[in-house]
């Protein structure tokens, strides 16, 4: 039975969520309509008719897309693996893990900048065995390069999503499976992975939101030579040409792509959870 809770208590602890959402998402998200509008909405209409935008909705979409992938199967197998682990290993390991997501965009950049660069050092290793340099160091600038590099805190953010549930999952069906004549692959894709679905789909969804708006990295590594919507809305605020209007209607672009990404993911895995 859930406790009643008194209404004044209960919206005294909603009070300060309800501040903040309101400061920091719907007062400056109507400043930034406001802007878009300004000119009587010629922005988003500039927008429609403005082939480099589409070719930037087309490149986000796909970063977004294939990366989470690349970081789902990579994190769904890290995760499946500290799941079988001791309790302080599991600990340890997801420590390492989570430490990319303390670090700033530009910072991962830089490193993966010193690793896979024209000069970075296991593209020097790659040059001893007869790789071309050039070629190998020109790859991490490449919107693969990029994805790489999206992928390397896309990630843990996968392990900390699914790990919960493969820890809840019971190892005992998998092996009662077995004994009747399963094979390992058939186990996993008709009984493990049916019952962790909602976390895979959140998990991609999760990602896949970071991805389409992800900037520092994206500007670091490639500067505007990847056509992405963030890259294209820095364009429009940088020092070289100034749009106020442009750059909040592709903001709105990107808040509501983001939204719909997090909206369809939640709607996903809600359908897929089993009902108690």
């Amino acid at each position: 039975m859930t406790p009643h809770v008194p209404r004044p208590l209960l919206l005294a602890f909603l009070l300060p969520g309800v501040v903040l959402f309101t400061v920091f998402f719907l007062l400056p998200l109507s400043l930034i309509l406001a802007e878009a509008g300004s000119d009587g909405g010629v922005a988003f209409m500039a927008l429609l008719s403005d082939p480099v935008f589409w070719n930037g909705l087309g490149g986000s979409l796909l970063l977004g897309t294939v990366a989470p992938a690349f970081s789902l199967v990579v994190g769904f197998v890290l995760a499946a693996a500290l799941a079988r682990m001791s309790p302080a290993r599991r600990t340890a390991a997801l420590f390492a893990i989570s430490l990319p997501l303390t670090f700033s965009g530009l910072i991962v950049a830089y490193g993966f900048i010193l690793l896979l660069g024209r000069a970075g050092f296991l593209t020097q290793l790659l040059a001893m065995v007869g790789f071309d340099p050039a070629v190998v160091g020109g790859l991490i600038f490449s919107p693969a390069g990029l994805g790489l590099a999206y992928s390397y805190y896309l990630i843990p953010r996968v392990v900390l999503v699914v790990l919960p549930a493969l820890r809840n999952f019971d190892p005992a069906q998998l092996a009662a499976a077995r004994s009747l004549g399963a094979g390992r692959f058939r186990t996993v894709v008709e009984i493990l992975l049916p019952q962790i679905v909602p976390s895979l789909l959140a998990a991609y969804c999760l990602t896949a939101a970071v991805a389409i708006g992800a900037y520092g990295t994206a500007l670091a590594l490639a500067g505007t030579q990847v056509n992405i919507l963030p890259l294209l809305l820095y364009s429009k605020v940088s020092e070289t040409g100034t749009d106020l209007p442009a750059a909040a209607a592709i903001s709105i672009v990107l808040v509501a792509l983001c939204s719909l990404v997090i909206v369809l993911g939640e709607a996903l895995s809600g359908r897929r959870r089993p009902s108690h």
